[in-house]
């Protein structure tokens, strides 16, 4: 379905000649037409935002919104929602560094549907979008991180995105169920993009449940430390990492799926604990069930399926990874190997493991090898390859069409689900089994 662009609405001339001279205090930000309400400036059916939201406010389906700038909801001290309704359209500002931030005790409250996802994405025109076109999404908890010798914890996010990181696990930022994040990371500065979408510090009471991050420029999805969970995830044509974490994060996931193109990528998942002190905690711990990996191996840029190092711990369980052009599985870094490794008993500790899962990165069209590792120096106490083959993994084309299993597939049945009660029990191998849930709400277009 074609949507209308920024640029052929019909009153933009006229918003732009209001912006100037819009008041940028926060005021009741109850919008109509012809108004300049707070950080809002709404002209028939296109309304700009620009500065701090500071009281809550609705984005309504009725209108178009327009980020220019920074915006950001909250002042990180009392707190201010933002609600988005169902099937709304929010675009990026291309002309300028756009992107939203929700600050510390603040919500971000969107939750759209199948038949009417909520969207956030350029200004530019269908068929002018690209990757950066526009900043993305920060979200800032008050979650723990592990990036301080001591105490509580906060960090400054980039760009000037705001301070997160608390004493709180459970805190919530909001909802984000079935939201498109699109055509985003902007360049701050060089080697300084954003994330489509940044957890930083988010805690568990955030609910994440059927989420697309489509054609980022940099990371598509990044957990700064933080306890956020999430479900039905789809992150597709990302320029750098399709998901990372860092800095201590133990939230659970389920039913995720990366998918490279050809013309850029990196790594599927980049895991890290923290890197200045590899050994720091809380270190990061997350719990993921129900991935379907899959790399581009026509494309240069697609490099490892999951790699995990700077001391990372986690759980992966049920996963298919396949068609990277260096390898499936990398573990790097001494602490690593040593975050998995019970030196008393000699065996495998469990803070580190993947389990039934299927690796197939030695394709008719690759030369890749499935599991492979940067040892720099030292010895390991079992080799990638020792590890990734324990626990029921196994080298098999998981025989996919698309992003769903054919019906002559391994990975259809064997599925084990863990034990917490956040997972859904399912028997399948992989995020789809027969039901596709990503189908009548997400896309493909590459522009």
């Amino acid at each position: 379905m074609k949507r209308l662009g920024f640029k052929e609405v019909s009153c933009l001339l006229s918003v732009l000649a209001m912006i100037a001279c819009g008041d940028s205090n926060g005021g009741n930000n109850t919008v109509n037409n012809d108004t300049t309400t707070g950080p809002i400036t709404c002209n028939n059916d296109l309304c700009t935002v620009q500065g701090e939201i500071l009281e809550d406010t609705v984005f309504s389906a009725d209108k178009q919104w327009l980020l220019k700038g920074g915006v950001f909801v909250g002042d990180d001290t009392k707190s201010t929602t933002l609600t988005v309704e169902p099937g709304t359209t929010i675009f990026g500002d291309s002309s300028s560094l756009s992107f939203l931030v929700v600050r510390r005790h603040s919500k971000m409250v969107a939750e759209g549907t199948k038949d009417a996802p909520i969207v956030f994405t350029s200004s530019k025109n269908d068929g002018s979008r690209g990757r950066g076109d526009w900043g993305g999404i920060v979200i800032n908890g008050l979650a723990p991180l592990n990036n301080c010798d001591s105490g509580v914890c906060e960090s400054e996010g980039e760009g000037g995105t705001g301070k997160y990181g608390g004493d709180d696990p459970a805190d919530s930022s909001g909802s984000l169920k079935y939201v498109r994040v699109e055509f985003a990371g902007q360049l701050i500065s060089p080697d300084n993009e954003l994330n489509g979408i940044a957890f930083q510090g988010v805690g568990s009471g955030t609910k994440v449940d059927y989420l697309q991050v489509h054609m980022n420029k940099d990371d598509g999805i990044e957990f700064f430390g933080g306890n956020v969970n999430f479900k039905h995830v789809l992150v597709t044509g990302i320029g750098d990492d399709s998901l990372d974490w860092t800095d201590g994060w133990q939230g659970m996931g389920q039913f995720f799926i990366a998918q490279q193109y050809d013309d850029s990528g990196d790594n599927g998942i980049e895991a890290d604990n923290n890197g200045d002190n590899n050994e720091r905690s809380p270190r990061s711990m997350p719990t993921l069930s129900n991935l379907t990996i899959l790399g581009a191996p026509k494309g240069a840029g697609s490099d490892i399926g999951i790699l995990l190092r700077e001391g990372t711990g986690a759980n992966i369980s049920n996963a298919i990874v396949t068609g990277f052009n260096e390898g499936c599985l990398d573990i790097d870094n001494e602490e690593t190997f040593n975050n998995a490794w019970d030196s008393s008993a000699m065996e495998m500790s469990g803070d580190l493991s993947v389990s039934n899962s299927i690796f197939f990165c030695k394709g008719a069209n690759s030369d890749a090898v499935d599991f492979v590792s940067d040892e720099d120096g030292f010895t390991p106490p079992f080799t990638v390859e020792e590890f990734g083959m324990l626990n029921n993994n196994k080298i098999i084309d998981p025989e996919l069409d698309g992003l769903s299993p054919k019906t002559s597939s391994p990975a259809l049945s064997n599925g084990e689900t863990p034990s917490d009660a956040f997972f859904e029990k399912v028997d399948f191998i992989g995020a789809i089994g027969t039901q596709d849930w990503t189908e009548g709400w997400t896309i493909s277009d590459k522009n």
